[in-house]
């Protein structure tokens, strides 16, 4: 649900990153298993084989990898980059062709830290690790576009260099990389920096050109799902989404996207591509997302109808004098009252099931568990502090309207819903006890971000801060 904190775009997590983080991980593990010998948590272990007397522990970690030479420090004849890192080539290339920095690149790598622990190597999994060139930190984007297949480097590189996002610890980490293929992206537009002449342009300021004509007359309305090839850059030709090299199409909830790309796409046929450039207003900022307009490449492959959302409700603006206030602050009014009058109110450890549907203030819809036709089920420890609040004056059976304060939702979080948030909310059900299995749309639970393919989770919903 994108109820109380919307998850919005979230930072995709690269396999670089995971690998730089995994020694804390192990740390802890390793503290783990201790625990868990002395609480005699391993007792069925040993009854499944009763020759084993003192089940083996098990290992955490990776496998330790010898580096090739001494990574204290880069050796005297290592090259340096004007960026700060050292590299020394251990085996040349095949060929001299180079990936481009939106180009997929196929890396087998090991990590260390300078003391030569390994960090991370996909080695044993014996494959390459895939990394679009345009997701993955800055310090491997500049070293893989300059290598060539079959090259073969060490790199020191600095933290600052080596992930993205978070504050990663200050150190030097040292990477064995080897380019094993590389993946062409599709060509940038040559028009790519501004909309031509004879592009159509639309009241808001979005412009677009047909690439290629669909079938049929209808078109995907504002609430539809619908399914995509989308490739989008930068004006300065930098990519930041790509399904062309995946080869798997986006699912994607209208409302739920930037209102540019919502509109576009609400111009096409099912078989339809167009070229669309995006204003900066009109566009939901996020991870990769550039800072001024934004060029899609776009081909509605199909679209699924869904049913209309409620009425934007004629108070949406601000709570009204009749609305009454919960010692949090979270303003409520009863829309609909139980058929069968109830006195169990649910508590903020329950779980509960509830349709809603969330709008801001201006009456943008952001999410509905009514368009996806499933009601939601979450528990009220889960969800922004205006859902947890506000629910416990419910009974099942009854539709109530709330306007939750910034502050009890998503504190200004980029990405999520801003301003004050209104939620229409039908109590279905109360569960008492643990908090139960939560589906795929529900408050309180952000979700992957769309690109991996089709049936992928769509964005999620009111998250706990």
């Amino acid at each position: 649900m994108l109820a109380p904190r919307l998850a919005g775009v979230l930072v995709l997590a690269t396999a670089i990153a995971t690998a730089i983080l995994v020694l804390s991980a192990c740390q802890k593990g390793s503290s783990d298993d201790q625990k868990e010998t002395a609480s005699g948590d391993d007792k069925d272990a040993s009854k499944v084989d009763t020759k084993i007397s003192t089940p083996p522990a098990r290992q955490r970690g990776p496998a330790e990898e010898t580096p090739p030479m001494d990574v204290a420090q880069p050796p005297a004849n290592a090259q340096k980059t004007e960026s700060g890192m050292h590299f020394v080539i251990l085996a040349k290339g095949k060929e001299d062709k180079k990936p481009g920095r939106n180009d997929t690149a196929m890396v087998h790598y090991t990590v260390w830290r300078t003391s030569g622990q390994t960090i991370f190597s996909n080695k044993r999994r014996g494959r390459p690790q895939t990394m679009p060139l345009w997701q993955v930190p800055d310090g491997w984007g500049e070293m893989l576009s300059t290598m060539s297949i079959g090259e073969k480097r060490l790199v020191w590189m600095p933290s600052e260099l080596a992930s993205r996002g978070g504050r990663p610890r200050k150190e030097t980490y040292v990477f064995e990389m080897e380019l094993a293929s590389f993946e062409s992206a599709p060509p940038v537009p040559s028009d790519v920096a501004a909309p031509p002449a004879d592009a159509q342009k639309t009241s808001s300021g979005l412009a677009y050109k047909v690439l290629k004509k669909g079938t049929g007359s209808e078109k995907p309305r504002a609430w539809d799902d619908v399914t995509v090839h989308s490739t989008g850059w930068s004006t300065d030709g930098r990519m930041f989404e790509n399904t062309a090299t995946s080869k798997r199409p986006q699912n994607k909830s209208l409302f739920r996207e930037s209102p540019g790309l919502a509109e576009a796409i609400q111009l096409m046929v099912a078989g339809q591509k167009n070229r669309i450039w995006i204003p900066a207003n009109l566009l939901k900022k996020g991870p990769n997302m550039p800072e001024g307009m934004a060029v899609y490449d776009i081909e509605l492959v199909s679209f699924k109808k869904k049913e209309p959302p409620p009425a934007v409700p004629k108070d949406v603006a601000a709570p009204p004098k009749d609305a009454k206030k919960t010692a949090k602050g979270v303003f409520y009014k009863l829309i609909k009252k139980a058929e069968k009058t109830g006195t169990v109110h649910p508590k903020p450890t329950d779980s509960v099931k509830v349709h809603y549907t969330g709008w801001t203030t201006d009456g943008n819809m952001f999410d509905s568990s009514v368009v996806r036709g499933q009601p939601a089920q979450f528990s009220l420890s889960g969800v922004i502090a205006g859902w947890t609040d506000g629910l416990q004056v419910m009974v099942v059976g009854e539709t109530t309207r709330f306007w939750i304060p910034e502050e009890l939702a998503y504190k200004g979080k980029p990405g999520a819903p801003q301003g004050m948030l209104v939620f229409d909310v039908e109590l279905l059900e109360i569960k008492a006890g643990p908090p139960a299995r939560r589906p795929p749309h529900i408050p309180g639970h952000g979700q992957k971000k769309p690109g991996a393919g089709a049936g992928q989770k769509p964005k999620g919903a009111a998250q706990t801060e």
